[in-house]
């Protein structure tokens, strides 16, 4: 095993003095006679010298003792999977630092035949709960009585190296459990290191066992990758090894045959390039990470493989695009079981995701700039990200047209919001309003007359109640005469 560097031996050294509370938990387990070590990505993000507020334990302890001593240190206790020998808490010291512990029962999980959940099965000593975690970089404990660090299966030199290896043979870890295949493409683009030889060749080969695993956890290592600093090089393994044909479909398919020509760009490539302008762009405005921009960013161009058409003029078109992949993006994202509020955001981003186009040199009416708001609705801020990102093209000349205009656009939003408050943009009259001036009760033709009074609002802007009254009671009589 290489040599701990100093710093690095600083670094396990303030993790096992991490406060005076989780000193009492560790001196808790060692006087009960039971086993206690720091494990898994606490160990390699605090050698990797990034260690958060996390800090993950693998115990000889069972469940019910794991708890009962977890008690005596905080109140803030709960059951995250007793059957799965899971027990967390919360640790606030007295310096004001805070920290979220998991402690889990020496495991030996594994899938039997075409299961999708692991036989729970609780180990007896720490080489088989480490031989049975994903990565080497993640197989590595340090013990919380003497600080010894144990690295059975050369973590620590595949840490130095930034290589993503198992502790047992690829085959038999993504045997055991087919989701560490996805998560070996999210830690090569997290931690930024290049998968062994043999686990590319694993992922390759097993790629169709994941269909064992849940829709659900295959989402949330998705979700995870896609909300890392650099999702690029995990997406590409996805795609490169077959799993992502699995997965996500809609992505390789991305990778179109070109002809001779090259009558279009690279889709997939693009779609990558409008990922990655999208993340810079979340940190240039301010936001956080958002797995709803970046699956919109990744998916905004699903819809062009199944409408890709070669003209007579010899030129390629896409037409409609944006609406099948819409209805592309809500059924991929339903089948992974992202919840209804992220499906409709993604779904709604790439069906409006071509709109600025229409805005030519800026010619848009304040008609077409209320519309284009309305129909954004609360997702307009993630519309500016996606549309700016969606830009790549490499004429300089073309790409500073194309901010400028976006940013013309977004000056006059921002300048209709002001006079008109368009983020809440609602007809002159409300519903009780319309009832009264019509003299009727509620019924379908009340909420005619609501997108008559929104359509006159895009149209005209703020028209007063007395000049909504009375363009209500022309088109009412409009309507009774026809």
């Amino acid at each position: 095993m290489p040599s701990l560097t100093e710093q690095q031996q600083l670094a396990l050294a303030d993790v096992l003095s991490a406060g005076p509370k989780v000193r009492k938990l560790t001196r808790l387990f060692a006087e009960a006679g039971e086993s206690l070590y720091l494990v898994g990505g606490s160990v390699r993000d605090a050698l990797m010298g990034r260690l958060g507020h996390d800090l993950d334990y693998t115990t000889s302890a069972r469940p019910d003792v794991i708890e009962a001593l977890v008690r005596k240190v905080t109140k803030a206790v709960w059951d995250v999977g007793r059957a799965f020998g899971t027990i967390a808490c919360r640790i606030r010291e007295t310096d004001g630092r805070e920290w979220l512990v998991e402690i889990t029962t020496f495991r030996a999980d594994s899938y039997v035949d075409h299961t999708r959940k692991p036989e729970v099965q609780f180990g007896h000593d720490l080489g088989g709960d480490l031989v049975r975690r994903d990565f080497t970089v993640n197989a590595m404990a340090l013990n919380t009585v003497d600080g010894e660090l144990l690295d059975p299966f050369g973590g620590l030199g595949d840490l130095l190296a930034e290589v993503i290896r198992t502790p047992a043979a690829a085959e038999l870890s993504f045997s055991d459990d087919p989701l560490r295949m996805m998560r070996a493409a999210r830690f090569t683009s997290q931690l930024g290191f290049q998968p062994d030889g043999d686990v590319v060749a694993a992922m390759t080969e097993m790629a169709p066992r994941i269909g064992i695993i849940s829709a659900e956890r295959i989402r949330d290592e998705l979700a995870k990758l896609l909300l890392t600093d650099n999702p690029r090089p995990g997406l590409n393994l996805l795609v490169e090894t077959g799993l992502a044909d699995i997965v996500l479909p809609e992505l390789p398919a991305l990778r179109m045959e070109r002809d001779e020509h090259n009558r279009h760009k690279d889709v997939y490539e693009h779609s990558l390039t409008v990922l990655d302008q999208a993340i810079e762009l979340e940190r240039v405005r301010g936001h956080a990470p958002d797995v709803v921009n970046r699956l919109a960013a990744l998916l905004h161009d699903i819809g062009k493989p199944r409408t890709r058409k070669f003209e007579a003029d010899g030129k390629v078109s896409f037409h409609h695009h944006d609406a099948v992949g819409a209805k592309l993006a809500r059924k991929r994202l339903q089948a992974l079981h992202f919840s209804n509020e992220e499906v409709k955001a993604v779904s709604t981003l790439v069906e409006l995701h071509l709109r600025f186009h229409g805005y030519g040199e800026g010619q848009w009416t304040d008609s077409a700039v209320r519309r284009y708001v309305r129909d954004a609705g609360d997702q307009l801020e993630r519309l500016h990200i996606l549309t700016r990102s969606d830009c790549t093209t490499r004429n300089l000349r073309k790409a500073t047209r194309l901010r400028q205009t976006y940013e013309e656009l977004e000056w006059r939003i921002d300048e209709l919001s002001k006079a008109e408050e368009l983020g809440a943009m609602r007809p002159d009259l409300d519903g009780t309003q319309i009832m009264e001036v019509l003299g009727i009760g509620a019924g379908p033709v009340v909420g005619e007359a609501y997108r008559f009074l929104l359509e006159r609002r895009i149209e005209e802007g703020p028209l007063g109640e007395e000049r909504a009254t009375a363009e209500l009671l022309d088109w009412w009589a409009a309507r009774n005469a026809g």
